[in-house]
C-alpha cells in the first residue's frame, strides 16, 4: 500500500504559492457552506510514521481554514478514567458535531498497531479491535459523518533522515522523542502491522488514503485538496445521499398467524401479596446494597435499562432500586426527545456520555433502544436507520460487556386494559396528573406498531450478554421484585466471576 508514498513526490515553491490562494478560498468557502448547513460533521484522522509531518500538515489546515469552527484532539495514554470504560469511549466524548470540523492524532488506530508491534496483544486480539474499528466506522458514515482517514508515510531511509534533521535544529529537536527512535528500530515491523490494519480497515466509505510525508509543501496541498474534493462533493450531493451500507437489511422477527408472540405469552395474572412483597424487597435491597460494597465491584460497573409501555412502572421499579444503592454511586438518566445539541450527533453519542466508570451504576429511564421504538413507529428515522440499528445496539452492549459492565435490561409490560385504568387514575389524582400527556394517549392508539417493534426489538437485541428480561407488570409489586431478583442475580454471578 505504501509503494507510490516512497517515490518522492515533490512540490515547488512556485506551483505551492501559486496554486495556495486559489485553495484556500474554495476551502474557506466550502467550510463556510458546511456550517451554515450543518448536515453532517467532518472527522479527519491523522496516523502514520514518526516524522513524516502530521503535525506541520494539520497546523497548516488550522491557517488555511476557519479555526473557530475546528477541533483538534490529541489522545496519549489513556487515563484511570478512560480504562474503566470501553476503548471507544473516549472518543465517542470528541466527535464533532455537524457543521464542524474534528482532526484526530492518535486515534482508535495507535493503541492496536503499537500494542501489536510491541508483543503485548496477540494476533487474535489485533482482529479484534480490526472488527471493532470497522463496526465503529461503519456506523459513523451511516450516521453521515464524513470519515477521512490519512495515512502520512515515510520509507525507512526518508524517515531516519527526517529524524536526524530535525534533531540537529535548536528549533525542532524537542520534537524527536526517545519513544521515536525507539519506534524507528522497529520500523519494518510497524509497516507490517500498519499495513495489514489499512488493507483491512479501508472500506468504500472510509478508504485509508496514503500520503507521501517527504516533501512539506506536497503533503499539506495534497491533504488540503482531498479535504475540499470530498467536501465540494458532500455539499453539492441532496441531502441524506451518502455512502450507506449495502449489507442486507436486518431481518425483523415472524409473524405468528395466531397472533402469538413474546408480549401476548406472557402470564400477565402473576402477582404478589403486599407481605410478601415487603419481605422480599427488604431482602433483596439489602443483597443489592452489599453487593454495590463488596470490593469486587469496584473492578465493574452496572448499567440497567427500563423500557415498557407508558405507565408500566419503570419509575415506581428504578425508585425500589436506587434506595438500595448509595446515592454517590448511581445517576438515574431519564431520556427524553434529543436536544439540539444530541441531534448534531450519531443516535448513540448521547448514551456514550453517560457510560458509568467501575463501582458506579447508571440507570436509563428509557434508552437507546428508542432508535427501535418510538423513532420506528414515529417515522422519525427512515428505514434503513432503524434496521441498521440493531447490529449497532448489539455492538454497543458488548463492548460495554467486554470493559466490564454488568447490563441488566427490562421491559415491563402491561396490558392494554391496566394502561387504560392507570391513565384514567393519572387524569384524576392531583398529584399524578403530571406524568399524563396527550401523546401517552396518541401512543395508545398505536399499540400493535409499537407491539410488533417491541417484539422485533427483543429478537433481534437479546444477547447472551445481554439478554432482555421481559416483566409482566400489571402488579407493581411483582414488576418491582422481579427486576431486582435479576439485578442481585446477575451481579453476584459477575462478583463471584
Amino acid at each position: 500500500m505504501f509503494e507510490d508514498a516512497e517515490l518522492g513526490h515533490t512540490l515547488s515553491k512556485e506551483d505551492f504559492d501559486k496554486q495556495l490562494p486559489a485553495l484556500r478560498e474554495r476551502l474557506l468557502q466550502a467550510q463556510t457552506k458546511l456550517l451554515e448547513a450543518k448536515r453532517f460533521p467532518v472527522l479527519l484522522l491523522i496516523n502514520g510514521v514518526d516524522g513524516a509531518g502530521k503535525g506541520e500538515t494539520v497546523n497548516a489546515l488550522h491557517e488555511w481554514l476557519d479555526p473557530r469552527h475546528v477541533q483538534s484532539m490529541a489522545f496519549g495514554a489513556t487515563s484511570d478514567e478512560e480504562r474503566e470504560r470501553p476503548a471507544l469511549w473516549r472518543f465517542w466524548r470528541e466527535l464533532p458535531p455537524k457543521g464542524k470540523v474534528g482532526i484526530f492524532f492518535g486515534n482508535w488506530y495507535t493503541a492496536p498497531i503499537v500494542r501489536r508491534v510491541l508483543g503485548e496483544s496477540r494476533k487474535v486480539e489485533l482482529e479484534q479491535s480490526i472488527s471493532t474499528i470497522e463496526h465503529f466506522e461503519r456506523m459513523l458514515t451511516d450516521e453521515g459523518v464524513l470519515l477521512l482517514k490519512f495515512w502520512f508515510h515515510l520509507s525507512k531511509k526518508s524517515q531516519k533522515k527526517r529524524l536526524e534533521a530535525l534533531s540537529r535544529s535548536k528549533r525542532t529537536r524537542w520534537r524527536v522523542t526517545p519513544q521515536d527512535w525507539e519506534n524507528a528500530s522497529r520500523y519494518d515491523d510497524f509497516r507490517a502491522v500498519s499495513e495489514r490494519v489499512l488493507r483491512e480497515t479501508s472500506t468504500g466509505s472510509a478508504p485509508w488514503i496514503v500520503v507521501d510525508g517527504s516533501d512539506e509543501r506536497y503533503r499539506s496541498m495534497a491533504v488540503a485538496r482531498t479535504l475540499l474534493d470530498a467536501l465540494e462533493r458532500r455539499l453539492a450531493a441532496p441531502p441524506g445521499e451518502h455512502e450507506r451500507s449495502q449489507a442486507k437489511p436486518a431481518p425483523v422477527s415472524i409473524r405468528d398467524d395466531k397472533g402469538l408472540n413474546v408480549l401476548r405469552a406472557l402470564d400477565m395474572t402473576r402477582k404478589l401479596e403486599k407481605k410478601k412483597y415487603e419481605e422480599k424487597l427488604d431482602a433483596l435491597q439489602a443483597r443489592l446494597n452489599q453487593l454495590s460494597r463488596n470490593p469486587a465491584f469496584s473492578q465493574r460497573s452496572l448499567i440497567c435499562v427500563f423500557e415498557g409501555p407508558d405507565a408500566a412502572g419503570k419509575g415506581g421499579a428504578i425508585r425500589r432500586v436506587t434506595r438500595s444503592l448509595d446515592a454517590r454511586q448511581y445517576r438515574v438518566i431519564p431520556v427524553a426527545a434529543p436536544t439540539e445539541e444530541e441531534r448534531a450527533q450519531p443516535y448513540l453519542w448521547r448514551f456514550w456520555r453517560h457510560v458509568p466508570r467501575n463501582g458506579r451504576a447508571a440507570i436509563f429511564d428509557r434508552s437507546w433502544y428508542g432508535r427501535v421504538l418510538v423513532e420506528r413507529v414515529e417515522g422519525f428515522c427512515r428505514d434503513e436507520d432503524w434496521r441498521r440499528a440493531y447490529a449497532e445496539i448489539n455492538d454497543f452492549e458488548e463492548q460495554l460487556a467486554q470493559s466490564g459492565a454488568v447490563l441488566c435490561k427490562f421491559w415491563l409490560h402491561v396490558s392494554e386494559d391496566e394502561q387504560l385504568k392507570r391513565f384514567e387514575d393519572r387524569k384524576n389524582t392531583g398529584f399524578k396528573q403530571y406524568k399524563i400527556t396527550d401523546e401517552d394517549w396518541r401512543n395508545r392508539e398505536k399499540w400493535p406498531l409499537y407491539e410488533q417493534a417491541t417484539c422485533d426489538m427483543i429478537d433481534q437485541c437479546s444477547t447472551e450478554i445481554a439478554p432482555w428480561t421481559v416483566i409482566p407488570a400489571n402488579d407493581k409489586h411483582f414488576a418491582r421484585v422481579a427486576v431486582l431478583e435479576t439485578i442481585v442475580s446477575r451481579l453476584a454471578a459477575s462478583i463471584e466471576k
